[in-house]
């Protein structure tokens, strides 16, 4: 599972820190790397941009995982040039702007877009896999998400706007319901296409979620 980010417009960047001369970066070795939005490269490269827009670099880092509660001893180590900071710019995905923002007491900005959560189809090509909707219906469609990955989100069957096995809104994607009836005839299970699917609980959906766990 990886978050798929985008870099922001350089000059929306430039909009979040004009009050600040100077900056501190932080990048994430996992996705943001694999995205090639938060790596070193990408870190080194917003470092230059940023001198050349008159900014003052106090320092840069690219943390393991950005989103884990580690993050807090990686500030910890790099504290004499974030304290040296008016503002940090991660670039990471947005839960891990949040990490950086709850174990720091500087202004935090962002210098990604967060898309979605995927999984990586061929080199550099993504493709989103869950919306994270609290329904799961997968075990009626072996594995295979109509929720994510069909354009209208249809739960019973295609719209019948697809053409030549692809989606009629994005031709460039397989329509999820022909991959699903192909794997269900595969496995032998096309029985499943006559299952009753009631309609989701979009209560479920409601922001911010929390969870409780049962701690042994």
């Amino acid at each position: 599972m990886k978050t798929i980010t985008e870099t922001k417009p350089l000059a929306e960047i430039m909009k979040l820190l004009e009050k600040h001369k100077r900056i501190h970066l932080i990048g994430c070795g996992t996705c943001a790397t694999t995205c090639h939005t938060g790596g070193k490269a990408e870190v080194l490269a917003m470092k230059e941009q940023l001198k050349a827009a008159g900014k003052e670099v106090t320092g840069w880092m690219v943390v393991p995982t950005t989103c884990d509660p580690l993050t807090k001893y990686a500030l910890k180590e790099e504290s004499e040039a974030v304290a040296a900071a008016d503002a940090i710019l991660v670039m990471t995905c947005g839960f891990g702007v949040q990490t950086v923002a709850a174990y720091s007491d500087k202004p935090v900005y962002p210098g990604l877009d967060t898309m979605f959560i995927g999984w990586e189809q061929s080199p550099g090509r993504f493709i989103e896999i869950c919306i994270q909707c609290g329904q799961c219906v997968l075990g009626l469609t072996t594995g295979i998400c109509p929720v994510t990955r069909c354009a209208k989100g249809m739960l019973c069957g295609p719209c019948g706007g697809a053409r030549e096995g692809k989606c009629e809104q994005q031709p460039e994607h397989d329509c999820v319901w022909v991959l699903i009836y192909e794997r269900l005839k595969k496995l032998g299970m096309l029985d499943k296409l006559t299952d009753f699917v009631p309609p989701k609980d979009y209560s479920r959906m409601k922001i911010p979620r929390t969870a409780e766990v049962a701690l042994p």
